[in-house]
């Protein structure tokens, strides 16, 4: 029972070949017009043929028809010229002929058989009408014939038809023209398995060569796996081969970018939790090799180490918030929130630290909005930008926040007069711990994470988030979020 499993399991594998596909494809296409082709002219044959044997027999007994009226055979049937005439037909086609006369009546029957017998039948009734009946049997072999005995001579006076004085009816054997499509059946058989052979070779060797780039695609994929080779791939025998190649090579540069940054993330950790600790050593280790430190000394440095500790403690609470928001599979408490109010709670939070930089932030709302969102979560993002916003500001600079609606989004711009972002810093803002200016980001603090938390939240929102900034002038982020969350 398991073999027959396998076998089949390797029937459906084998099947599923893009060789064997191909294999298959040319096979059929190469042999269905064959059997096609075979068939069509072997049927015109044997129509032909018999077309043609038809229309020599029909000929041969119109002249022994007119034979018979010159004899008068059918009043007088012991002419021994018009019976050995009949008789030789009769073995030349191998088949028997039939003289009837107008009583239905049987006068001549080359087989001896039928004499004297009355044979009224359609064929015959037809002939009498004038009608030439003819019916090709090609399962038992044989062409039956009915032929009118017609007098041109008398019953032409005053336009009337010719007389029918009776009907030579035979039924003729086709035993030679089977013997010919026999003939020519067994040749095509021999032709057509010769050709079958030759489809197969060439059906192997074409798929084979038809999937010869794919194979190229595969091993190159896999010698940049084992890491033979860092650079991307090409191999442009296929469009479609040149579009997986693209892909991968895509897909393997992304994969490298986040290798990157996988590495630069681990160092600026490493960097960003090291140096906290460091001016805390230093300064506890000053304050114990000192003797009798002054007390305004000592309160200074305790007021620098408690300071690093803070910094410390912002750092570690924005990694392990990037955690929670950075899991795919992140919860998120989805209610129905009112926008308008969350942007005006989270303005009156944070005018205060503009103030202090005499920095306008101002509140635009267009219409009302509400829209099933993680509260504490969209304040957290909006936060994070509007902050941005101020911190990144110059003084008497303003920041502006726009708020409006469609029917399936929800839209906040924030905008600012700030000193904006380089050009070439654009693409690494989101990127943890990047810092467009590192020497002034030390001075206003930040772990630089923010933006990386920022944008994962509006992800998990199934949201979208743009930037367009220029240096010395000012940057706008605008978020545009569901106002229905769906999985």
């Amino acid at each position: 029972m398991w073999e027959k499993i396998k076998q089949q399991i390797n029937k459906i594998s084998l099947l599923r070949s893009l060789r064997v596909r191909i294999f298959l494809l040319l096979l059929v296409m190469g042999m269905i017009p064959g059997y096609i082709t075979r068939y069509t002219l072997l049927q015109n044959y044997e129509e032909r043929a018999v077309n043609v044997k038809i229309s020599e027999v029909s000929n041969q007994f119109k002249i022994i028809a007119n034979h018979l009226l010159t004899y008068n055979y059918l009043q007088d049937p012991s002419s021994e010229v018009i019976n050995a005439e009949l008789n030789q037909i009769s073995n030349l086609y191998d088949g028997r002929v039939l003289i009837i006369n107008k009583n239905f009546k049987v006068i001549k029957d080359t087989y001896e058989i039928g004499e004297g017998k009355t044979i009224i039948s359609e064929e015959v009734v037809k002939c009498f009408k004038g009608e030439n009946t003819t019916y090709y049997d090609d399962q038992y072999g044989y062409i039956e014939m009915a032929i009118p005995i017609m007098d041109t001579v008398t019953g032409t006076v005053e336009g009337e038809s010719p007389q029918i004085k009776g009907v030579l009816l035979s039924s003729i054997s086709t035993d030679t023209i089977a013997l010919t499509i026999s003939i020519l059946q067994r040749k095509a058989f021999v032709l057509q398995m010769v050709m079958t052979i030759m489809i197969i070779v060439m059906s192997l060797a074409i798929s084979q060569f038809l999937i010869l780039p794919f194979h190229k695609v595969t091993k190159a994929i896999k010698e940049v796996k084992e890491g033979f080779t860092d650079e991307a791939i090409s191999i442009p025998d296929y469009e479609e081969t040149e579009h997986i190649v693209d892909a991968f090579n895509d897909v393997l540069r992304r994969m490298r970018i986040l290798d990157k940054s996988r590495q630069e993330f681990v160092s600026n950790v490493s960097h960003e939790l090291k140096t906290p600790l460091t001016s805390m050593k230093v300064l506890a280790d000053s304050l114990i090799m000192q003797q009798e430190v002054p007390n305004e000394l000592y309160q200074e440095f305790m007021t620098d180490i408690a300071q690093e500790i803070d910094r410390e403690n912002k750092i570690i609470n924005d990694l392990l918030t990037l955690v929670k928001v950075d899991k795919t599979d992140g919860e998120l408490n989805v209610d129905s929130v009112d926008i308008n109010a969350l942007l005006e709670l989270l303005m009156k939070r944070l005018r205060p630290i503009a103030r202090q930089q005499n920095i306008e932030v101002i509140l635009e709302s267009n219409r009302m909005v509400q829209a099933n969102v993680d509260e504490v979560k969209m304040t957290l993002a909006f936060s994070n930008l509007v902050e941005n916003a101020i911190k990144y500001n110059k003084k008497n600079g303003w920041v502006r926040v726009m708020l409006d609606a469609d029917h399936q989004y929800f839209i906040v711009v924030i905008e600012d007069s700030g000193i904006g972002i380089p050009e070439e810093s654009m693409e690494r803002i989101y990127e943890r711990f990047y810092r467009v200016d590192k020497s002034h980001s030390r001075e206003i603090g930040g772990s630089g994470l923010g933006l990386a938390i920022t944008r994962n939240i509006i992800l998990m929102h199934r949201g979208t988030i743009q930037v367009s900034s220029v240096e010395n002038e000012g940057t706008t982020f605008v978020v545009k979020i569901p106002l229905i969350y769906s999985k």
